[in-house]
């Protein structure tokens, strides 16, 4: 299994930011994903799943509004829109695999599998 993120880099107090996941050694189609971020000395945090048709989403209460999660199964890829961005979304953004087939990736404990990693910070 491979989980390879880009995407992040610095954006502005209300700026946009995209991230992308490419997934491979598995198949992604039938798999809930999500992505998770961590900051310096905080547990890591689910902020959006997706089911693995994409038909029903997740949000935290700290991003509901603002982020978007989206996948695309022809291109074993996944999305993170991110928007109107605050200095607390600083973090280091993960993509992650839920560990069953067709599990829905609303909850933290279904997942199983991280990428590395790109970092997000929001500051002017």
């Amino acid at each position: 299994v491979q989980l390879v993120e880009s995407g992040g880099g610095l954006a502005q107090p209300g700026g946009s930011l995209r991230l992308s996941c490419a997934a491979s050694g598995f198949g992604f189609s039938g798999y809930g994903m999500g992505w998770f971020r961590q900051a310096p000395g905080k547990e890591r945090e689910l902020v959006a799943g997706i089911t693995w048709s994409g038909g029903n989403t997740f949000y935290s209460d700290s991003v509901k509004g603002r982020f978007t999660i989206s996948r695309d199964n022809a291109k074993n890829t996944l999305y993170l829109q991110m928007n109107s961005l605050k200095p607390e979304d600083t973090a280091l953004y993960h993509c992650s695999k839920t560990a069953a087939f067709f599990s829905s990736g609303f909850k933290a404990y279904e997942y199983d599998t991280w990428g590395q990693g790109t970092q997000v910070t929001v500051s002017s």
